[in-house]
């Protein structure tokens, strides 16, 4: 197969031939239509993920059809539109049985644990486990942004903060999840503040519905500015980008009893950032981490997408083929305009 590969972190990604994926008993082969650009994907080629093996393919937020199942794979068949959550989860730990995938302690994740998705083809264990039939109104290169971005943030706003229509979510960092956050809360009435240091990416929020936006480059007092605009503080507050700064001001913007949703990835120095108790304390906060989503919880945001209208789609920035998606990667330019990157020529 077709695969952009590297030997060694912080070096060059080949576009190269790699040998094809087999599936396991109960997994799947994919051919990978869509493969969107994550900053996850570049903490990986920076060495930042213990769970690495070189040589490595990245990519893990994916739309394909499936290309070849295993023996004991009885729900899923050739030429079958799917996608899959970033954790595949083992299906029969205690976790996975309460409908907790996403903190199944064996899961595994392509892209990380196994080659991922930046390759014509990629590997998914446990397919009646993970898989996730696509919509026939949702085309591949949207449905790249399920799997990372829009699911993610699905989950962070709806399951774990809660959010209630006419509250105030202040949104710290407007990547791919924080704009994916934002679509989600405007599709439920929630009042949003978007925050972020580059004006085109507030003017594409404001385009997305945001009700404010701040930007961090033009004032030192965010905290006091949300604080300001909410009457008292926002009642939901997620750290989309996760930094120390990001973390710090997501907590102490919220009012008594509001809810911080750490979805930005902490890595690095940031891993141990100081966090002000004093505050959670007094205000008698909710800290509360989101990492992913559940394959059996997707029907809800394809639900919520055809309900309210969302389209995917405006999170596109642009398309690429392998050898442009890598570069972008390495380079980091794949993060320095607004909206997601999505390779699509994999063959």
């Amino acid at each position: 197969m077709k695969a952009a590969l590297f030997h060694k972190f912080e070096e060059a990604i080949e576009v190269t031939t790699a040998p094809d994926p087999t599936p396991s008993p109960d997994g799947v082969v994919i051919h990978v239509e869509a493969t969107g650009i994550c900053r996850s994907d570049w903490h990986g080629w920076k060495g930042h993920d213990s769970d690495i093996t070189l040589p490595h393919i990245p990519g893990h937020e994916f739309a394909g059809v499936v290309e070849e199942t295993g023996k004991n794979v009885r729900k899923w068949s050739r030429g079958d539109r799917v996608t899959a959550p970033f954790i595949c989860a083992c299906g029969s730990c205690e976790f996975c049985e309460s409908g907790n995938q996403q903190v199944c302690p064996d899961q595994q994740q392509p892209g990380f644990t196994h080659w991922g998705s930046f390759a014509s083809l990629v590997s998914i264990p446990h397919a009646e486990e993970n898989l996730v039939q696509l919509p026939d109104e949702l085309d591949f290169v949207s449905s790249a942004s399920l799997g990372c971005r829009l699911a993610t943030s699905y989950r962070a706003v709806v399951h774990q903060a809660q959010a209630r229509p006419e509250h105030w979510l202040a949104i710290h960092g407007c990547g791919g999840v924080g704009l994916s956050a934002l679509m989600v809360a405007n599709a439920l009435n929630v009042q949003t503040i978007a925050i972020d240091l580059d004006p085109e990416i507030l003017r594409l929020a404001t385009k997305l519905g945001a009700t404010k936006t701040i930007n961090a480059n033009a004032t030192s007092e965010i905290v006091g500015t949300v604080v300001d605009m909410t009457s008292g503080g926002a009642h939901y507050s997620i750290d989309s980008l996760g930094s120390r700064e990001t973390a710090t001001n997501s907590i102490r913007c919220l009012r008594p009893r509001g809810r911080h949703i750490q979805v930005g990835l902490m890595v690095g120095q940031d891993a141990t950032s100081p966090v002000p108790f004093d505050q959670i304390l007094a205000r008698e906060l909710e800290i509360i981490g989101s990492h992913g989503m559940q394959s059996h919880c997707y029907p809800e945001l394809f639900d919520l997408i055809t309900s309210k209208g969302i389209d995917p789609g405006l999170l596109i920035s642009g398309t690429c083929d392998l050898s442009e998606g890598a570069a972008l990667l390495t380079s980091g330019q794949a993060f320095g305009k607004p909206g997601i990157t999505v390779i699509t020529e994999l063959s």
